[in-house]
């Protein structure tokens, strides 16, 4: 982990490594994506069934693709009763935080004979990709699959990688079936993402995708935009802590060290104004490191994109934060709610030295699924709004479109649209003609 003093040359170096890890940079891989994703449309199930061989070894075929009630029974009682409590505890949390997203029609009517408003509909198919590998995700289920359902979304659709046994972790099935998945397919990669968004012969083709996954899965996902809606093309994952003197080293080296710890492409940052702080941040990480599971993982992940960076003022360190735009932000300072009200640009905001980054993974209710790679400036945490399409709603009476037909037809022609203009005038020409 590198500790640099700010400057405006070394603040477009930290983003410009930073950006390297985007989904976007990783052009090589996208052939090989693009082969995956025609092949899955061309041949549907064959390729399916041919492409989880090849990569997770398992053996899957028309009549095992599709996770059993069996199955389901089978993963309650391999998963602990006291984890099964906790997810349930989650749920209520998640599902509380989504409930106040929820948008509603609205109409607007005048006593002139007009009427406006909007019809708010869920979608009615989404499929919900959810990564294995590296790691077990039944917090990520949650996440994708609350909204949707309080969105109101009449089919979910879930695929994950299954093991080579042709299994899926149960903890990843027994989420699913709490949070209210419709269906569950034994299929990951960019395969997944491509059965989804065409369709085969066993899974049926959806109208979003949401999800997290590797960097195939990120491309898959690109690559399918347009013929289904996505939610975004998630990068590695990343923190960054924005601390006084006032904070606690032990506490934020184990916060930056909570997303370090996800793959070698995860970013942890530190911004301060204090040079000793970042020294002491520095002495505990080295100590955790020599008792963390994942710790070669981590240091990989701090010798590419770790760094401790040292402002002269806060105001320099909310600038370089909202620069950065963080996917997860801790506030840990002397005043954390003045600074929250100064940081434009972050997926999720944790304030105070007891709201750590894992709160947010896990518990509190706010979805974790988040902008990354920047994306905050312009993207926010997935949501209720994801799962729903509005519908504009227009009526005006002959009373109300003859006050302002004119206009309607002087516009029309100002772009030279006669067939426009006309759509109006014919419902006028008699009176306009004896006027």
């Amino acid at each position: 982990m590198r500790t640099i003093a700010l400057t405006e040359e070394t603040r477009k170096n930290v983003l410009e490594n930073l950006l390297k890890r985007s989904p976007s940079s990783y052009g090589e891989f996208e052939d090989a994506v693009a082969e995956i994703v025609e092949n899955v449309r061309n041949n549907k199930d064959a390729a399916v069934f041919e492409y989880t061989k090849r990569f997770d070894g398992a053996d899957i075929n028309a009549g095992n693709i599709k996770v059993t009630k069996e199955e389901i029974d089978e993963a309650y009682e391999q998963v602990d009763p006291s984890l099964l409590d906790v997810i349930r505890k989650a749920l209520v949390n998640i599902r509380e935080y989504h409930e106040k997203q929820k948008k509603y029609s609205w109409f607007d009517s005048k006593p002139d004979g007009t009427m406006l408003g909007q019809k708010v509909m869920p979608l009615a198919k989404v499929g919900v990709y959810v990564p294995g590998g590296k790691a077990v995700y039944p917090s990520s289920v949650l996440m994708n699959v609350v909204p949707a359902k309080v969105a109101g979304v009449e089919k979910i659709i879930m695929t994950t990688p299954c093991g080579k046994d042709g299994k899926v972790y149960p903890s990843t099935l027994v989420a699913a079936m709490e949070a209210g998945a419709d269906e569950i397919y034994k299929v990951g990669g960019a395969q997944a993402i491509a059965a989804l968004a065409f369709g085969t012969e066993s899974i049926p083709k959806v109208d979003k995708i949401v999800g997290p996954g590797n960097i195939y899965v990120a491309l898959a996902k690109k690559a399918v935009y347009g013929h289904v809606s996505i939610d975004s093309i998630a990068g590695p994952s990343e923190i960054l802590v924005l601390a006084d003197e006032t904070a606690n080293p032990h506490y934020v080296a184990a916060d930056l060290l909570s997303q370090a710890e996800h793959d070698e492409m995860a970013s942890a940052i530190l911004v301060t104004t204090s040079r000793d702080f970042a020294d002491k941040v520095s002495k505990e990480i080295e100590g955790y490191l020599k008792t963390l599971s994942r710790s070669e993982i981590i240091r990989k992940s701090l010798d590419n994109y770790g760094y401790a960076l040292i402002a002269e003022t806060m105001d320099e360190a909310i600038e370089t934060a909202n620069e950065i735009a963080s996917e997860h932000l801790e506030i840990v300072t002397a005043n954390p709610f003045e600074v929250m009200m100064k940081i434009r640009n972050a997926g999720a905001i944790f304030i105070g030295e007891y709201s750590s980054e894992p709160l947010g993974d896990y518990f509190a209710g706010p979805n974790h699924v988040l902008p990354t790679n920047g994306t905050a400036k312009f993207f926010s945490p997935l949501g209720v709004d994801d799962f729903i399409k509005r519908s504009s709603i227009i009526y005006y009476s002959r009373e109300a479109l003859k006050d302002i037909h004119k206009d309607i037809i002087q516009f029309a022609e100002a772009e030279k649209l006669t067939a426009h203009a006309n759509s109006i005038r014919v419902r006028f020409e008699e009176e306009d003609a004896n006027e």
